[in-house]
């Protein structure tokens, strides 16, 4: 799902009601995630018609209650376009561990085999050595050292050990792969899930007393760790697009060039259909720029084209996320805002330590 919207009863009375049509939608869905975010009900649907069908279906049959439905928006995806350019340090307050890590791109097209299930935590170690090693270049030593893929266990990010010889790592294994979980499910730039990065454990040091290494000691140091990593490493964030396929009369497709250029769609294939006088046309378009789009094209053409869109992948998002004035860095404050965090992206300085 790449379009979310938050819902609520517009009577408090009905919340039950709301909250049980929640739990039919979804069973008579599979397509459709229902979540809670901030106290906030949301609905996570495939695009806007999706999104439109789900909230009828809601208000007329599973809850039978009228909805107030906010604003729809764009799930993004946080992503790294380097190496971290230093490694990252912290510590624990109180100083007895330390940890250093690293962050770096996944190969092209690992992040695509993690989410078809090719590889995964669950397969043969064997098999996964092999594909690694065989298709993306990985050295074997590295293979089986792959603590976690997050999020949620199989999500298109790696954590992997790369340490030598750390007396007591096996202490700490949970703490980091939990702080690895969290963090890719919650980025440096805008809380948003991470896609397609490869964090190292270089090394660290651990006291030996259990006392002074508890979790609740570890993980939020550990977790800064992993966030200056992938401040270091140019994050950047990636937009859903999604596949449009449009059928319409040959003499309106310039037409529909017009109403796609306008929302930053790019022409993947062109066909005229034999036989006919249709022609059809295969496009790439922003889920950002999808909304109302339907509507638009219909009335640009005089109702003859009909386009069907569905998800494609992910690309990134013009604009660099530290600079305000892009529409990238506008997003990101944006949805910083919506998730009632600090405006601004945590500053280098206040995620590392000195050594």
């Amino acid at each position: 799902p790449v379009v979310r919207v938050a819902v609520d009863a517009k009577d408090p009375t009905d919340h039950a009601k709301l909250v049980e049509g929640l739990k039919k939608l979804v069973q008579a869905d599979s397509l459709v995630q229902v979540l809670n975010e901030n106290g906030q009900h949301v609905i996570a649907a495939a695009g806007e018609l999706h999104l439109e069908i789900c909230l009828a279906d809601l208000e007329k049959t599973h809850a039978r209650c009228p909805l107030k439905v906010a604003t729809p928006i764009v799930t993004y995806r946080e992503t790294i376009t380097a190496e971290s350019r230093q490694i990252a340090f912290t510590k624990t307050t109180n100083k007895h561990n330390k940890f250093f890590m690293r962050a770096s791109p996944l190969e092209p097209g690992l992040a695509e085999a993690i989410e078809s299930g090719r590889i995964s935590s669950k397969q043969d170690p064997k098999e996964r050595s092999k594909i690694l090693v065989e298709e993306f270049g990985w050295d074997l030593a590295a293979t089986k050292k792959i603590w976690a893929f997050g999020p949620y266990d199989n999500g298109p990010n790696m954590l992997v050990d790369g340490t030598r010889s750390v007396d007591g790592l096996g202490t700490i294994q949970d703490a980091v792969v939990a702080a690895f979980q969290w963090t890719s499910q919650e980025g440096v730039l805008a809380s948003e899930n991470l896609r397609g990065a490869r964090i190292e454990l270089l090394d660290a040091e651990i006291h030996r007393d259990a006392a002074h290494r508890r979790p609740d000691q570890l993980i939020p140091a550990i977790r800064r760790c992993l966030l200056a990593s992938l401040h270091m490493a140019a994050p950047r964030l990636l937009e859903p697009i999604f596949l449009v396929d449009i059928e319409c009369p040959t003499r309106m497709i310039g037409r529909v060039y017009a109403t796609l250029n306008k929302r930053r769609g790019q022409i993947s294939e062109e066909e005229e259909l034999s036989g006919t006088t249709l022609s059809r046309i295969k496009a790439f378009l922003p889920v950002n720029e999808s909304f109302g789009f339907t509507e638009e094209l219909r009335h640009s053409t005089g109702g003859t084209a009909f386009p069907q869109c569905q998800f494609d992948h992910w690309a990134l998002l013009p604009g660099e996320p530290l600079e305000l004035n892009t529409k990238c860095g506008l997003i990101v404050t944006e949805t910083r805002q919506r998730k009632n965090l600090p405006e601004q992206i945590p500053a280098l300085e206040s995620l590392i330590d000195r050594q």
